[in-house]
């Protein structure tokens, strides 16, 4: 496509930021945080700075201290030092699961079972087996469950999903995504112990982005390299259907572009770094038109806290824009790649 860069620009004819709901027009909800980590802080704030919400506890199963800090740092009233203590207090409205990935379902199903509605950071557990144990639980309590795919919620995916099912590019044929960040300095990242490795923490990404775009693949073919302490440093992926392919790549071990694009048979849309982040893309036509989307915000994760909002509001117990067999399906997918690559998890042994 890179042909057409140089050609006329046309602007869509409908409203790009009537796209996405504004997270400031959703419910107000009292939001209770598991886990003082740095996601917790920046879902923290999110909510605080730019929903009708407010964070009214936090608790870390590290101590009540790990918890106060976390809590005088972001204005939060209150402090716990265990989950449970947390679940028991009846101001909560919704629980955001913010913990290491071999610890997603443990407080999730605490969390479902004291008639909280839940956020569970992604990805959301360690396998499908521990996402199956979420799924049945919510299910079976009526409780709203959603995994924290912020990336599925953003603006500019809004965008993308609506020029295609205008069919401006046409079929789509090809997605290509990736995501690395040199991250082998972090502890948990290399620990088997706590489900470490790129693949969950930064290749759910592509992998969620391809499965956005189309669905769950026939094949699935994976190779990567593991480190000395068993996880994975990096994966390269393809996932094969029947009128298409997806190319997916991921490391910890160095930063790349982070872009990713969508070739149709008609067009195709190119998203610039960070693609699961608030970002800009631009759609290029084979009849020489483009034109540009700006979908850069202050944070993003706003509006995934948003929709659990809405949709509590609305008595909905999942998202129709990531649903908890969307969930299960991923965890499926970083299963099969896990299985291919020869990671296991040392409480999976």
């Amino acid at each position: 496509m890179s042909t057409d860069t140089n050609t006329a620009s046309t602007k869509p004819t409908y409203s790009q930021t009537a796209i996405c709901p504004d997270p400031m027009h959703a419910p107000a909800y009292r939001w209770g945080i598991i886990g003082a980590g740095g996601i917790a802080r920046k879902l923290a704030d999110a909510v605080t700075q730019y929903t009708q919400s407010e964070v009214v506890a936090v608790a870390s199963a590290s101590g009540v201290e790990r918890a106060q800090a976390f809590a005088d740092e972001k204005g939060i009233p209150a402090a716990y030092g265990s989950y449970e203590e947390l679940l028991a207090d009846d101001t909560i409205d919704i629980v955001y699961v913010a913990t290491t990935h071999n610890n997603h379902h443990e407080p999730a199903l605490l969390a479902i079972e004291a008639g909280k509605h839940v956020l569970v950071e992604k990805s959301f557990t360690q396998n499908e087996a521990q996402a199956q144990l979420i799924v049945d639980a919510a299910r079976a309590k009526g409780v709203f469950v959603m995994e924290a795919m912020w990336a599925r919620h953003l603006p500019h995916m809004y965008a993308v999903r609506a020029a295609i099912a205008r069919g401006e590019i046409g079929q789509v044929v090809s997605v290509q995504a990736d995501h690395g960040q040199m991250l082998t300095h972090v502890d948990r990242m290399v620990r088997a112990d706590l489900a470490g490795g790129a693949l969950l923490d930064l290749g759910v990404y592509p992998i969620a982005f391809a499965h956005d775009m189309l669905g769950v693949p026939d094949k699935i073919t994976a190779v990567g390299r593991l480190r000395d302490t068993g996880v994975d440093g990096q994966v390269s992926m393809v996932f094969e259907y029947e009128d298409a392919q997806a190319s997916l790549t991921t490391t910890m071990e160095a930063r790349s572009p982070g872009t990713a694009h969508i070739g149709g048979t008609e067009g195709a849309i190119e998203i610039d770094g960070l693609f699961y982040t608030p970002t800009t893309f631009t759609l290029f036509r084979l009849d020489g038109t483009s034109w540009t989307y700006d979908g850069l915000v202050d944070n993003g994760f706003q509006f995934q806290a948003a929709e659990v909002a809405r949709l509590v509001a609305a008595g909905q117990t999942e998202s129709p824009l990531h649903t908890l067999d969307n969930s299960l399906e991923i965890m499926r997918i970083q299963d099969e790649v896990r299985a291919q690559i020869g990671v296991v998890y040392p409480n999976e042994k």
